[in-house]
């Protein structure tokens, strides 16, 4: 089979996008990306296929758009193109009925499949059931094993007792990030150093601006700047100083505004991809509908109602004479 040669096409890039809501939609668990994923196709369906796999959701993939976009080919072969790929099972229009904050409405869409898919696995994803995946099968039992030799029993070797284990150390309780920083200044300036009985005393203190100012390095230099040549109590300043530069409670943040209510579908039909009439997926097998696909419609039950040819030929006959007559 040929396979896709879209080298003429120019970069997906550069195709137009749909209006909003509208366009290209990738239908969910396609297969990575493969050179020959279309080579099943004839050579232009091939290649329509291998664009459109390349471009973005939103994008308009209607026949006129394609046939401005791929120089090769016109509007009516991008057309006939669409149609045999949703024969192919890689495409399919889809029309739903959406309810948004402007109101409902109709909306026309088209999935896109790099995967080929049948009409099953379409129907059930349009009717939103999911799409359908077959089970894996479950692995073969494994063969029992042989029946092993049983060694003689050996006595076993007399071990040594062994030495009783070390008493573990308790881990150190963890500290609160206030603890820390009051821990810390003795290093950045030692004449602020605290014990950590001070450190516990503290730490409440401590623990309330950082709830205000969650950065502990301001707090670190709120207590160490700008100190006396002498420090008599460092325990002593760092409460005054926690008390009086405390920062001031934050602001509330403001409510976030309402996110704009999503779309939502409450019913979908198939788009024949030819014609456009809609209808349930069952009705559109391919994609296509009735006429599309050269079928004749269905008889209505019972059949067509009789006509009895001799006795209506009789009944013109006699229209006809007494017609005569009368222009005599």
């Amino acid at each position: 089979m040929a396979s896709a040669d879209c080298s003429v096409a120019p970069h997906a890039s550069a195709h137009p996008l749909a209006n909003p809501g509208y366009g290209k939609r990738s239908a969910p668990g396609q297969s990575p990306r493969r050179a020959d994923d279309f080579a099943h196709l004839p050579k232009r369906e091939a290649a329509i296929a291998a664009y459109i796999d390349r471009l973005p959701d939103g994008s308009a993939i209607d026949a006129k758009t394609l046939a401005k976009s791929l120089p090769d080919y016109g509007q009516m072969a991008c057309g006939t193109a669409l149609r045999k790929l949703s024969e192919a099972g890689h495409l399919r229009r889809v029309r739903e009925h959406v309810i948004t904050e402007d109101g409902a409405r109709w909306v026309t869409r088209t999935f896109f499949s790099r995967t080929a898919r049948d009409d099953a696995w379409w129907g059930a994803f349009i009717r939103g059931d999911g799409a359908p995946e077959s089970s894996p099968a479950a692995p073969a039992p494994a063969p029992a094993p042989a029946p092993a030799l049983v060694p003689a029993p050996v006595p076993a070797p007399t071990l040594a007792p062994a030495p009783a284990p070390a008493l573990a150390l308790a881990p150190a309780p963890a500290r609160s990030p206030a603890y820390s920083a009051l821990a810390s200044l003795g290093r950045t300036d030692p004449r602020m150093t605290l014990s950590a009985a001070d450190c516990a005393r503290l730490e409440p203190f401590a623990t309330t601006w950082l709830a205000r100012d969650a950065d502990p390095a301001h707090l670190v230099q709120a207590l160490t700047a700008g100190l006396p040549t002498r420090v008599h109590s460092p325990a002593a300043l760092a409460r005054t100083r926690l008390e009086s530069k405390l920062p001031p409670e934050p602001e509330p943040e403001p409510e976030p505004e309402p996110e704009p209510r999503a779309e939502i579908t409450i019913r979908r039909l198939v788009e024949c991809a030819d014609c456009g009439r809609p209808g349930p997926p069952s009705a559109l097998p391919g994609g296509l509908c009735r006429p599309c696909r050269g079928e004749a419609a269905p008889a209505p039950p019972g059949g067509l109602p009789g006509v009895n040819v001799r006795s209506w030929s009789e009944r013109l006959r006699a229209a006809a004479r007494n017609a005569k007559g009368m222009s005599e």
